[in-house]
C-alpha cells in the first residue's frame, strides 16, 4: 500500500471529520505532550466544530485513506498534520508544496517546544520571523512564527 500514489484532494466536510480529527489527536499527542490529554481533548471539540469546516483543508490521501492535512486560512498554515505512522514518507512535504502552489508564500506559528516539527520547517526553507513567550490562550507555550516565499 506505500507504493501507491499520494493524492491530495480537498476537504469533504460530510466524510473527513472524523478521521482528520483523529488524525489531529494522534499527531497531537505525540507533537505536544506538553499540552496534556484533558486539554487536547478539549481542543478536539474546537477542530471538529470551528476550524476544519472554516478553514481551506486539503486531504492527503493513499488509495482513498486520509493520511493527513493541511488547513489554511488564507496563506497561513492554521494546522498541518499527518497520521503518526505514516509521518517521515514525504506527505507533509507533499501538502506544504501544494499549499505553497497555491497562495505563493506561506506562514505559520509553531510551538518552540515541538522540535520536531519546527526542524522540518526549517529543512523546507521556513524562515522565522518573530517569538512569542505564550500561546493563543496565554499559557506558557512559546510560539515561533515562520514564513516561507515560494
Amino acid at each position: 500500500m506505500k507504493n501507491q500514489t499520494v493524492v491530495i484532494r480537498p476537504f469533504d466536510a460530510a466524510t473527513d471529520i472524523e478521521k482528520l480529527s483523529a488524525i489531529w489527536l494522534d499527531a497531537s499527542r505525540l507533537a505536544h505532550p506538553f499540552m496534556g490529554e484533558q486539554r487536547l481533548l478539549q481542543q478536539r471539540k474546537l477542530i471538529e466544530e470551528e476550524y476544519l469546516p472554516k478553514a481551506e483543508t486539503w486531504v492527503a490521501c493513499r488509495a482513498g485513506e486520509a493520511l493527513g492535512f493541511i488547513s489554511l486560512l488564507d496563506s497561513f498554515i492554521g494546522g498541518i498534520f499527518i497520521s503518526p505512522d505514516q509521518q517521515g514518507q514525504g506527505i507533509g512535504r507533499r501538502l506544504i508544496a501544494h499549499a505553497l502552489s497555491l497562495k505563493g508564500e506561506l506562514s505559520l506559528e509553531v510551538y518552540t517546544r515541538n522540535e520536531q516539527a519546527f526542524g522540518f520547517y526549517r529543512m523546507l526553507g521556513f524562515r522565522e520571523v518573530s517569538r512569542r513567550p505564550n500561546d493563543d490562550n496565554g499559557l506558557p507555550f512559546e510560539n515561533a512564527h515562520l514564513r516561507l516565499k515560494g
